[in-house]
């Protein structure tokens, strides 16, 4: 082999190594924004922060904005009957609550012509209501394959057991506000535009649910006029078609 041969050939041999390494960084480049999620949430909603962390130890890199998710929601077509306390995107789908990461994963593989994945509410027993203080409850829920013309369908369906009696997807106790007990709560942020309210609570007993952190909505906007952050309050709550309400909401006495 002349020297102008061997020449030649490590050139080529230098171009296709250089061609091989751009392929692969863009390769590398596609998968890391696949598996990058996009989160707009309440910066004070303590379910949302544990469900990122689901999917940071499910091996998704995940960007959060601490904005709160109505204006995310409605801007990416997200119905809002099928709404929760966060809003994602993924891979050019959205995605909706707290999904579990095994089912964006399987979305991502099988790609289906959809907007996305979405779990109404906050279903306890779901990917970041799942901690200690619920003893293990689980209700069941599914995850819905939602249509860019909102239409649904079951992706997934996740069993629940000690579930409480319901009816018309109400709670019992809540068909009649004075049998609701009253839950003493910090005020944490205030979404007068959204109709939400985002409380530090104690148990609230009705809803089996342990004392956290959580954006609820309110059924009487108005009684956000005069909440201000920080304030001490007393509220009552109920579960209705798998989102959580304030029904009423008061200042308390120092």
């Amino acid at each position: 082999m002349t020297n102008s041969q061997f020449t030649i050939l490590s050139r080529r041999q230098w171009l296709a190594a250089a061609a091989l390494l751009t392929i692969t960084g863009f390769q590398r480049t596609a998968l890391a924004q696949a598996n990058t999620v996009q989160v707009w949430k309440d910066p004070n909603c303590g379910c949302c922060h544990l469900w990122v962390e689901h999917l940071q130890a499910s091996g998704f890199k995940v960007e959060v904005r601490d904005v709160g998710n109505t204006a995310a929601r409605k801007r990416l077509g997200m119905p809002e009957k099928l709404g929760s306390c966060h809003t994602a995107t993924v891979g050019g789908y959205v995605i909706e609550g707290h999904v579990p990461a095994t089912d964006i994963h399987r979305l991502l593989k099988e790609r289906p012509v959809a907007l996305g994945l979405a779990v109404p509410g906050m279903p306890i027993g779901s990917p970041g209501m799942d901690g200690p203080e619920y003893k293990g409850r689980k209700d069941a829920y599914d995850v819905l394959l939602v249509q860019k013309d909102g239409s649904t369908q079951s992706f997934q369906r996740y069993p629940g057991q000690g579930r409480m009696a319901q009816r018309g997807g109400v709670q019992r106790v809540s068909d009649s506000a004075v049998t609701l007990p009253w839950v003493m709560a910090e005020v944490r942020r205030v979404d007068k535009a959204a109709g939400k309210v985002a409380l530090k609570h104690g148990e609230i007993p009705n809803l089996d649910m342990p004392p956290m952190s959580m954006v609820f909505q309110v059924k009487t906007p108005a009684q956000l006029e005069v909440l201000q952050v920080g304030q001490k309050v007393r509220f009552q709550a109920v579960q209705e078609n798998g989102a959580y309400w304030v029904v009423q909401i008061e200042a308390t006495a120092l």
